[in-house]
């Protein structure tokens, strides 16, 4: 009875529901009435939920909130691996491209009209090694 099975939407799930037992009295007459197992019942009224949930202006505000926080913190991490790496934050295949590293390549320049010279390297150092200090 655990095993997934195919349905419409891809491979199913089991999920446990612990209900009291007047709900489950509700929900097997329900399913009596209708032809249908509760297990269906049950997915029918979570689908309905899911719909009704998603057109809640309420909710709609949350979710294009959250999805601002992904795209703040998603720059964050953009920065963080152009100011390891070199680059200015932006992805590669997007619209635009990796201007920075264009522009060095084709020998063009920044807004103050020097070509931008990339930071020296510096010679990798090792640390915690008993036989380094010895």
């Amino acid at each position: 009875m655990s095993e997934p099975t195919t349905g419409a939407g891809g491979q199913m799930q089991t999920l446990a529901v612990r209900i009291t037992k007047d709900l489950r009295a509700q929900l097997d007459v329900i399913a009596a009435i209708t032809g249908r197992n509760a297990t269906e019942e049950i997915r029918l009224a979570i689908e309905n939920w899911i719909e009704k949930v998603k057109s809640d202006p309420a909710t709609l505000q949350k979710a294009a909130a959250v999805r601002a926080e992904i795209e703040r913190n998603a720059q964050t991490q953009r920065n963080a691996i152009a100011s390891i790496f070199g680059g200015d934050g932006t992805t590669t295949g997007e619209a635009g491209g990796d201007s920075t590293a264009a522009s060095t390549e084709t020998g063009d320049t920044g807004a103050t009209g020097e070509a931008e010279t990339p930071a020296p390297s510096r010679p990798a150092t090792r640390r915690g090694n008993k036989s380094d200090s010895e």
